[in-house]
């Protein structure tokens, strides 16, 4: 059963792959970057930035592309907060990240009362499991 399971997850995931566009990230909402695990957000800037502060670099990581362009990349899911400073010490960007599952491509298995989502990309995986649904 489990691996009809499987089978079917991937069947759903290429068929939402098709009705939707790819997105990697979500642009900016109510103060919040929204960045997908183990995908990358460029971020242009208006002014050149000097130091790059990370709140929990385990949740998302920023690079410095040149002095008006980061690499934000999340690592892990969870929120931190993203802090870019120019050469005079302002705050250019001092926003909260959320690092979360690209829900396009997430299949969720209830069997019962127990709830499985499985991440497909490419392949669909065990992401998260509970007990009961919700």
């Amino acid at each position: 059963m489990t691996d009809r399971l499987i089978v079917a997850a991937t069947a759903m995931t290429m068929v939402l792959a098709m009705m939707s566009p790819a997105t990697v990230v979500h642009a900016q909402d109510e103060g919040i970057l929204r960045v997908y695990m183990n995908s990358a957000r460029v971020l242009k800037l208006d002014r050149p930035v000097s130091k790059v502060i990370v709140g929990n670099a385990e949740v998302a990581d920023a690079t410095v592309a040149d002095a008006r362009t980061i690499v934000l990349t999340g690592r892990s899911y969870g929120t931190t907060n993203l802090v870019l400073l120019d050469a005079d010490g302002n705050a250019i960007v001092d926003e909260r990240i959320l690092v979360s599952i690209d829900e396009a491509s997430t299949v969720r298995v209830f069997k019962s009362t127990a709830r499985t989502v499985l991440s497909c990309t490419p392949n669909c995986e065990e992401h998260a499991k509970t007990g009961a649904t919700p």
